[in-house]
């Protein structure tokens, strides 16, 4: 007899929205928006982002089932306008000044101490990869968090394109830096380009994955088009937008706001509602979109699946 062992994090398949119903709402919400009923809406997110994208017909693509939620999804139209991207500023309305980012042509380093170095165009890339809808979710640093559905594959099929060599021990991942087209990278005080970092043991868990669409759509641009990182036990921030460089190496890289100020974000940042930002409590969170808080669950509710990679780090600040 077979016993299925439910992961800490899933609901019963009764309670997730069937993928058919998912996928023939979008199919409405497209032909209202293209026959101009949501116009005046507020839910009329689509003609706002749009661009001619290579890969917008690659999407929507099938929903893998093991990633569940314990809420609802986030409402694509709040998400969509509710984002942190320090390169075109440190506000959060940012997705207007983000349609400025060009990804095509885009292409992604594969570089250090691999086998298989390479450049490879971004639409090359998804041709190789199994893409899959995965739903998660998002716990960012200042206590706000959201449930998305993102689209991509596991960030593992790029470490296995790159075939790392024995002494690889990190991936060193690198955006662009195109300071005419984002302001924010004007600001000398920042050190840019933002560079974040994870062990190859990190790289290649189950979680890790590299989103190139959300909502089932091609990636827009305040979510870090055209290819970004997702770590849902960790902060936000190690989330790096816009990937222009993945790089291994055997040196733990420093990134971005660890380099700004150590002292509050640190190089793992796993969420843990036990420590404190050292401005704010982390034992809580606002749902985005909503008037409600929730308890913040230990590794964002993925302890079962990544808490074995830090066992024997002692003496180590895994959280912050």
């Amino acid at each position: 007899m077979n016993i299925l062992k439910k992961r800490s994090w899933e609901l019963p398949g009764r309670d997730a929205t069937p993928e058919h119903v998912f996928l023939n709402r979008r199919q409405i919400l497209a032909g209202m928006i293209g026959g101009g009923v949501l116009a005046g809406s507020g839910l009329g997110v689509r003609p706002a982002f749009a661009e001619e994208d290579p890969s917008a017909g690659l999407y929507p693509v099938s929903r893998n089932p093991a990633f569940k939620l314990d809420r609802e999804l986030t409402a694509e139209d709040i998400a969509s306008k509710y984002n942190n991207f320090y390169e075109f500023g440190s506000h959060k309305q940012i997705w207007p000044a983000a349609q400025k980012l060009q990804i095509r042509p885009w292409t992604v380093t594969l570089d250090g101490l691999v086998d298989n170095p390479q450049i490879v165009d971004i639409d090359t890339l998804l041709s190789k990869m199994p893409l899959e809808e995965r739903l998660y979710r998002h716990r960012c640093v200042e206590a706000w968090s959201m449930a998305v559905p993102w689209s991509g594959f596991p960030l593992a099929e790029l470490v296995k394109l790159a075939g790392p060599q024995s002494g690889a021990k990190y991936l060193r991942f690198e955006t662009f830096l195109e300071p005419s087209v984002a302001n924010g990278q004007k600001q000398s005080w920042y050190p840019w380009p933002y560079v974040e970092g994870l062990t190859l043991d990190e790289a290649t868990n189950e979680l890790a994955f590299m989103a190139t669409g959300v909502y089932g759509k091609p990636l827009a641009k305040q979510f870090g088009a055209p290819i970004r990182l997702v770590t849902p036990w960790k902060y936000g921030f190690k989330c790096i937008k816009s990937v222009v460089r993945v790089s291994f190496t055997d040196q733990r890289p420093v990134s971005f706001w660890e380099e700004i100020q150590p002292k509050e974000y640190g190089f793992w940042a796993n969420v843990n509602p036990e420590v404190p930002h050292r401005r704010w409590s982390q034992a809580s969170e606002k749902i985005l979109g909503t008037d409600e808080r929730r308890d913040t669950l230990l590794y964002n509710g993925y302890q079962e699946q990544v808490a074995g990679l830090y066992k024997d780090l002692g003496g180590e600040n895994l959280f912050m």
